[in-house]
């Protein structure tokens, strides 16, 4: 990685934790599936506008491109997205940040089994122990960052483990399925998938009532579909093609950084030795991942919204 990449990798963090914080603050003023649908809409409908006025950018017609994106618009972003704003109920954007990072140990773990090429070798072995145990540990301490230790975490946990899971699985998909296609049409037709499954869901399943949303509210979410949604991605494109994947994911770094410190000036978050003692364990087993992957070519990863 040179030093060149840095700021990039900077930037694309603060985008990313800055989004967390402001999703953080929204679940108090939106229902979560309703706060995801809009963000993910004002993203799709970026995108559109890029197709419209750039003449570089052709709409995609390829049948199999369509039918892959979907897939991943559904498994990749819709299902993790969701999960992890609606997790912002029960735990802080610190901590919800800082689980997202074992999303690679989950991902390498997966590529094991499903794909020929990236077996695991001793040394991501204990990555991905290393990884999974700072997990755990924060798990069982029930660690939740936020004040009010009388809300339970256990389901907080759930709904960004599982999500991790599935958009590791929709990592994996990408990889054996989607080497050839264009990634910024990839990344439109998934957004337009999402968007479509989570905002009709979000009015069957809670309404759509938006009367208890303030102008702050709705500056919220017009900075996270902006700023994370729309331009973490379209920063992460463009890292990946300048600086290459590896460096790209030193991202995960500074994110939860980002998120913890804003979270605890801006929403009133807690930081404990036990959160500091598992994270430690993360960030130790991903950056024993990360060097092992930067001596091999690195796929693309399919980039997931905050």
């Amino acid at each position: 990685m040179t030093s060149q990449a840095i700021p990039y990798i900077v930037l694309l963090g603060f985008m990313y934790g800055s989004t967390m914080i402001a999703s953080r603050f929204s679940v108090g003023q939106y229902e979560p599936l309703t706060y995801v649908g809009l963000r993910l809409t004002m993203a799709a409908i970026a995108h559109i506008v890029i197709y419209t006025v750039s003449q570089q950018k052709n709409w995609p017609k390829d049948r199999w491109l369509w039918i892959h994106a979907i897939v991943l618009g559904v498994i990749g972003t819709a299902i993790p997205m969701s999960g992890m704003v609606m997790s912002l109920q029960y735990l802080s954007s610190g901590i919800t940040s800082i689980l997202i990072t074992i999303g690679p140990a989950i991902t390498v773990l997966f590529a094991h089994f499903f794909l020929d090429d990236e077996k695991l070798t001793w040394r991501t072995s204990i990555g991905i122990g290393l990884a999974l145990a700072g997990a755990i540990l924060l798990a069982l301490r029930g660690e939740t960052g936020l004040a009010d230790t009388t809300t339970g975490s256990w389901l907080g946990y759930m709904l960004v483990i599982v999500p991790l899971i599935v958009g590791s699985g929709s990592t994996i998909y990408a990889r054996k399925y989607m080497k050839t296609f264009d990634s910024f049409d990839v990344a439109s037709i998934r957004m337009f998938a999402a968007a479509i499954m989570v905002l009709p869901l979000s009015f069957l399943l809670v309404g759509f009532d938006l009367s208890g949303v303030t102008n702050v509210g709705y500056g919220a979410l017009v900075y996270a579909a902006v700023m994370g949604t729309f331009g973490g991605m379209m920063l992460a494109f463009y890292n990946i093609k300048r600086f290459g994947a590896t460096a790209s994911s030193m991202t995960a770094y500074v994110v939860p950084i980002v998120a913890n410190i804003g979270g605890i000036l801006l929403l009133d978050e807690i930081f404990t030795r036990g959160m500091l003692f598992g994270t430690a364990l993360i960030v130790v087993g991903i950056f024993i991942i990360n060097r092992r992957q930067s001596s091999a070519p690195a796929a693309q990863p399919a980039t997931q919204p905050r």
